[in-house]
């Protein structure tokens, strides 16, 4: 299978290793190439582990990003920029456009993630939409 994040690599050499070992996302854009994967493939479990404490979503919250996660049909990310977000880094930023069909239209994300890493691993933050 090929990776949701990079269609030319495999998932087993790309995200389903951050997805087993949320360790090895050792950089922003890789926990959020990670964070992507999970919300083509509807691993709810890692969005929730990949989400910082202080902004993860509730359970109520939790049901309604998985319902409308495999309600739509994902397309492709682009990552557009990179700000910090190295392993030596404790803060990132990453913009990306993530292309999704929803109701037979071509949709897009296009938001700017802030992420933090702690002394175990990076977590998304939240994100700042572009219109």
């Amino acid at each position: 299978m090929q990776c949701p994040c990079n269609p030319t690599i495999e998932y087993k050499n790309c995200c389903k290793k951050a997805h087993q070992n949320i360790n090895l996302a050792i950089t922003a854009e890789n926990l959020m190439r990670s964070r992507y994967s999970a919300f083509v493939l509807g691993d709810i479990d890692y969005l929730q582990k990949s989400h910082h404490n202080s902004t993860r979503p509730n359970k109520r919250e939790k049901k309604e990003i998985l319902q409308w996660a495999k309600s739509v049909q994902w397309i492709k990310l682009e990552v557009l920029n990179t700000y910090k977000g190295t392993s030596m880094d404790t803060i990132g930023n990453v913009e990306f456009k993530a292309f999704f069909m929803e109701n037979g239209k071509v949709e897009i994300i296009h938001e700017n993630s802030l992420f933090y890493k702690d002394t175990e691993c990076w977590t998304y933050v939240k994100g700042v939409l572009h219109s």
